[in-house]
């Protein structure tokens, strides 16, 4: 056994710590080229955090052994559909371009992690990111593609840490790979069509002399630890929240957001409506304030192209296929306008795009720029004050491998030294319609959205972790 001690304070003991493999001996080592769409969001981790409440004993059927049982028996085969979370990134200095990752399918292993936390899971301060779900992500490797955490708790709960790498896949494709394997080891197979054909990234190649218009180019920045604010500026400016949002309150806002059965705004639009609001009224407030404020979405674009050509690769396409909304506007304009227009205006930042044309640009951009560490402006924080958005709640969810449904399900990350606000947007696993959010946010912010009772901090009586 080999004990964990986390600066937090939180006790855990790892137990174990191996490389499960992809058991098909047909699939055979070979390397694979990123895609241009793949490099530009850079060699990061990210995490999906899955609680489950079950009151499991600790051995014997149906206890704490019979899910770990379950990931060694059935993560191989999920291994055989996904092999690239098998491989590991590697840097080639003697690439073309010099210096760019590469994913080498060698079946190295995903790594499976074993350990258990010797308090419940409804002690943690869920209204804290990091006096909650930060406290159980354990690190791994930079190269490995996939690690698969599992920690039992006190009270017979326990959690499912999936640790990816954003070069490998987007929110998209890691939320399919859950799906399958909650159906995998529930049924023992996968649906037909909901299998990645083939992991080919020969659909976005740069065109041979690239081109891009003015405004992509203008979304984008090179940035490195040198030329951002130090890191105790960014995180004493910025505070780690975990809210509910209930599905009654997003309805409240989808009716106010709407003009009658003319235009009916989504969820989104309306959320984003009523967020764009409580910036404006932030910004307006601050001590220096901003003439503008600006909304940002991270938008899966697999949706949204419209060749057929395109439209057929993107089917089951595990990989990056993300696009970056922007809508800017005067604070002024923001607070005087009903929530109705500014769904409107939310709208059509994320529907304007021609996003066929949009991949096709920043495939030739990133072609330019790909030995460059890239960012949009947007996310990095320069200009106006930004709160930016991605949305896990818009793609299926599936959290029971056997085990019931999760209580909770939300993406976490490390926001470093970034300069906007951001908030991770999932739902609420048994369909009820709320959602949770993981949000990184000005602490005014944070007051402004508590103070209202749309945005509630999340509690462990909440997620029913409690006894």
């Amino acid at each position: 056994m080999v004990a964990v001690t986390r600066s937090s304070g939180l006790p855990i003991s790892v137990l174990s710590r191996h490389l499960v493999k992809a058991s098909d001996p047909s699939l055979k080592p070979h390397v694979v080229a990123f895609s241009n769409l793949d490099l530009y969001p850079d060699n990061v981790q990210a995490s999906m955090v899955y609680l489950y409440p079950n009151k499991l004993p600790k051995s014997g059927p149906g206890g704490f052994d019979a899910v770990v049982s379950t990931f060694e028996a059935v993560l191989p085969t999920l291994l055989n559909h996904l092999y690239p979370l098998a491989g590991r990134i590697v840097i080639n200095p003697s690439s073309s371009s010099g210096g760019v990752p590469e994913l080498h399918c060698h079946n190295q292993g995903a790594e499976l992690v074993v350990g258990e936390v010797g308090v419940a899971l409804g002690s943690l301060d869920y209204g804290l990111a990091e006096e909650s779900l930060k406290k159980i992500m354990l690190p791994y490797p930079r190269d490995v593609t996939l690690s698969v955490q599992l920690l039992s708790f006190a009270c017979g709960g326990f959690s499912v840490v999936w640790g990816f790498n954003n070069l490998v896949n987007d929110g998209n494709a890691v939320t399919m790979c859950v799906r399958m394997w909650s159906e995998l080891a529930r049924t023992g197979s996968i649906t037909e069509g909901a299998v990645p054909v083939k992991h080919d990234r020969s659909v976005f190649r740069p065109r041979d002399t690239p081109a891009y218009g003015a405004e992509l180019d203008d979304l984008f920045t090179t940035y490195d630890d040198h030329r951002m604010v130090n890191a105790l500026t960014a995180h004493a400016s910025f505070v780690e929240r975990l809210y509910y949002v209930e599905a009654a309150s997003i309805a409240k806002l989808r009716d106010m957001a709407s003009t009658g059965e003319l235009q009916r705004s989504s969820r989104v639009q309306a959320v984003s409506a009523y967020l764009w609001k409580v910036l404006a009224a932030v910004v307006a407030a601050s001590r220096v304030p901003e003439e503008r404020c600006r909304m940002g979405w991270m938008v899966d674009a697999r949706r949204r192209v419209r060749s057929p050509e395109l439209a057929a690769a993107m089917r089951n396409y595990f990989g990056n296929v993300t696009a970056y909304a922007l809508g800017g506007a005067a604070v002024e304009e923001i607070e005087r306008k009903p929530l109705a227009e500014v769904a409107a205006m939310v709208r059509e930042a994320i529907t304007s795009i021609d996003y066929d044309e949009y991949l096709q640009e920043l495939v030739d951009w990133v072609e330019v720029h790909k030995t460059e560490h890239v960012m949009e402006k947007g996310v990095l924080g320069l200009g106006s004050p930004t709160l930016n958005q991605t949305v896990f709640a818009s793609f299926p969810l599936d959290t029971d491998f056997g085990f019931g449904d999760a209580a909770l399900a939300l993406p976490m990350c490390d926001y470093g030294r970034l300069c906007s606000g951001y908030l991770s947007v999932g739902a609420r696993p048994g369909g009820d319609g709320s959602w949770l959010l993981s949000a990184y946010i000005w602490p005014q912010l944070a007051a402004a959205l508590e103070s209202d009772g749309i945005f509630k901090p999340l509690t462990a009586e909440y997620l029913g972790l409690t006894p």
